[in-house]
């Protein structure tokens, strides 16, 4: 394992995949730094790690803020000496049709997913620079790979961040590790932030008969991270056997 010792920042960390991730990157002996907006929920998380001897820190973090993710990764340095792996978690869903005209909730998903991942690598790749080290995983979305009715501005989001990633990896060098790793339909509380009570019912429902554990996808990152340095995992898609 290629883990212990490693400095991780997880953005979207207080509770569904980033706090699978934590857990199960502090359990193999990284150093894990938290970032989430509830601080009650980050504080659980990171309490829950250290009872079982594992090392946690945590900020809370909005990730529109980019002196947010500057903080995080300063935090990062501070505790850990280093930071080692970045993972751009944060994301939300309110998914709705074009014809429903829900401005508002496209403009979040523009700056949460995407507005958001990009100050997560602003903030994290000079010191990757400086080291001449370091590796990059953006948690996208099976969203984009197939495109469904009412995930359009959700899915051209994650779509981006694809983009980006893949830029990304072709301008890094031999020194960065870049990552992105699709999730499928996961246990998370992902309908929380829909606003339009008849797909958030849908979805809801649809979670609770198909999704698998965010465990999986905690798993898929650690997959990433304990490669040797000299080896690039470019894509992962995670998904329910059920899954259509």
């Amino acid at each position: 394992m290629n883990i212990a010792g490693k400095v991780v920042v997880i953005t979207g960390a207080s509770s569904g995949i980033g706090r699978a991730t934590a857990k199960l990157l502090a359990e193999r002996g990284a150093f894990v730094v938290l970032g989430a907006r509830r601080e009650e929920e980050l504080a659980a998380v990171v309490g829950e790690i250290t009872a079982k001897g594992g090392k946690a820190a945590y900020r809370t973090t909005e990730v529109r803020q980019r002196s947010d993710l500057e903080a995080l990764v300063k935090l990062a340095i501070e505790e850990g000496g280093r930071l080692d792996v970045l993972v751009n978690n944060a994301g939300i869903g309110p998914i709705s049709r074009f014809d429903a005209l829900r401005v508002d909730d496209w403009d979040a998903m523009v700056d949460v997913n995407l507005r958001g991942t990009l100050y997560g690598v602003a903030a994290a790749l000079p010191v990757f620079q400086r080291q001449k080290s370091g590796q990059i995983i953006n948690v996208v979305s099976t969203a984009g790979i197939k495109i469904r009715p009412t995930m359009g501005v959700y899915a051209a989001t994650k779509n981006a961040v694809r983009t980006l990633t893949e830029a990304l990896r072709q301008e890094a060098g031999p020194h960065l590790r870049v990552t992105e790793i699709s999730p499928g339909m996961i246990s998370t509380n992902f309908a929380d932030s829909m606003t339009d009570p008849a797909i958030k019912e849908a979805m809801s429902k649809r979670i609770g008969d198909v999704a698998i554990s965010p465990d999986a996808i905690a798993r898929g990152v650690a997959f990433a991270i304990e490669q040797p340095a000299d080896v690039d995992v470019g894509s992962i898609v995670i998904r329910p056997t059920a899954q259509d």
